[in-house]
């Protein structure tokens, strides 16, 4: 998280931005953020992106140097990684080229995971269950989704998710808008 914040701050330095001008281009509070570049808050990935969007910078740059011009990704070349707070892990599945609208990712929620907040966002999401169970929670209605099964929504509906097994599960996650 330290270096997510440091990268944070040093952007908004060389954007020659001030904690409320980026407070107005994120709609997040101006406490918040100075607690975020402090790293005495944690960051949820909407709020990620939100910066990312105002200092004009694609929100991997607060993550290991990762870029990908070509189409093909090669399993050897995918990186696994992690977002405080999340308790899961990301890999990233598509290249980077210009318009891409969706965001591939194999995400693995760690065994047990607590639930996550309700959140709501523009954009879609789509997930396949690989391994394992997850438990969904939309505009407050559960759904039990196993493995093989699918599930699909617009992320503009309160939504939240749990993995509630002692194991791993395992996803294929399509979402947009594009996030890393």
């Amino acid at each position: 998280m330290d270096e997510v914040s440091k990268r944070i701050r040093e952007l908004r330095m060389e954007k020659k931005l001030t904690l409320k001008e980026l407070s107005e281009k994120t709609g997040l509070s101006i406490s918040f953020l100075s607690q975020v570049e402090r790293a005495s808050s944690s960051i949820a990935i909407t709020s990620l992106k939100k910066i990312a969007d105002a200092v004009e910078v694609p929100i991997t740059s607060f993550f290991e140097d990762y870029e990908n011009k070509n189409y093909l990704v090669k399993s050897e070349e995918q990186r696994p990684f992690r977002i405080e707070g999340t308790g899961a892990k990301y890999t990233r599945l598509g290249g980077e080229f210009s318009a891409r609208g969706i965001e591939p990712l194999l995400v693995t929620f760690s065994q047990g995971q607590p639930k996550e907040k309700t959140v709501s966002h523009p954009g879609e999401e789509f997930y396949y269950v690989l391994e394992g169970v997850l438990l969904f929670q939309i505009e407050g209605k559960e759904y039990l989704v196993k493995a093989g099964d699918s599930i699909h929504f617009p992320s503009h509906i309160p939504h939240s998710l749990e993995n509630p097994l002692e194991q791993d599960a395992k996803v294929l996650c399509v979402v947009t808008p594009v996030i890393f």
